[in-house]
């Protein structure tokens, strides 16, 4: 895939939020286009080797109607800015853009295990992927970062407004019965209703929508097999 390199990596925080603020805007002018069909999806993951200072990630590309795992990648990046809460994506982006651009199959949906516009700056990972992949994406995270809401009903596909300052910025969705929820907000180039919708639709028997679980399984089993030392 072809990677829009809008900025480096080697940044200190104040540059981060200059960066965000910026990156942020373009986002909100973004106009929202899902492609006419959707033929290939993807979810990315990243997780850590402190020992080694590294950032691991995956990628994994699916069918979306099966839901099958047609083909995975991973890859590492050094990690070049200590973890604070509202810059994740400056972990996190380094390694899964260097991924991305190995991927040969370029996917119309990616699923991404953060935020979308859900954030502080309205500029979380999935939001700040989307602008380096100029490809729609969506933020499926497993707990709050940022925002208001009522508790969704019990049962699946029930959904409640995520709000922040009475601003609407994605939605709380109970993917299965009974199991705690999880928070979805677009994140480039596709509207909060589409977002939601895509993301319950990407979800099998799990909790969490098989793009992001599978890609949380691949990078699990990279760090565990230790290949990438």
């Amino acid at each position: 895939m072809k990677i829009n390199r809008i900025h480096d990596f080697d940044i200190d925080i104040p540059r981060a939020k200059r960066i965000q603020l910026e990156l942020a805007e373009r986002v909100k002018k973004c106009i929202p286009k899902l492609p006419s069909s959707i033929d290939l999806i993807a979810g990315c993951d990243v997780a850590f080797d402190k020992n080694n200072n590294l950032a691991l990630g995956a990628v994994v590309i699916l069918n979306p109607e099966t839901l099958e795992v047609l083909k995975s990648y991973t890859g590492k990046a050094k990690i070049r800015i200590p973890y604070i809460p509202g810059y994740l994506s400056f972990r996190e982006m380094e390694v899964l853009c260097s991924i991305f651009e190995n991927v040969e199959e370029k996917p119309d949906i990616v699923y991404v295990d953060g935020q979308g516009i859900a954030h502080p700056r309205r500029i979380g990972l999935a939001s700040h992927l989307g602008l380096f992949l100029d490809t729609p994406t969506i933020g499926c995270a497993k707990s709050r970062l940022i925002g208001d809401y009522q508790e969704p009903s019990p049962k699946k596909g029930s959904r409640s407004p995520l709000t922040i300052d009475g601003e609407r910025v994605g939605y709380v969705l109970r993917t299965r019965d009974n199991v705690k929820p999880i928070f979805v907000s677009p994140g480039y180039k596709i509207d909060i209703e589409s977002a939601v919708d895509l993301a319950l639709k990407a979800t099998g028997k799990y909790k969490i929508p098989e793009p992001t679980r599978q890609a949380d399984r691949e990078v699990a089993r990279y760090k565990r097999e230790g290949e990438y030392l």
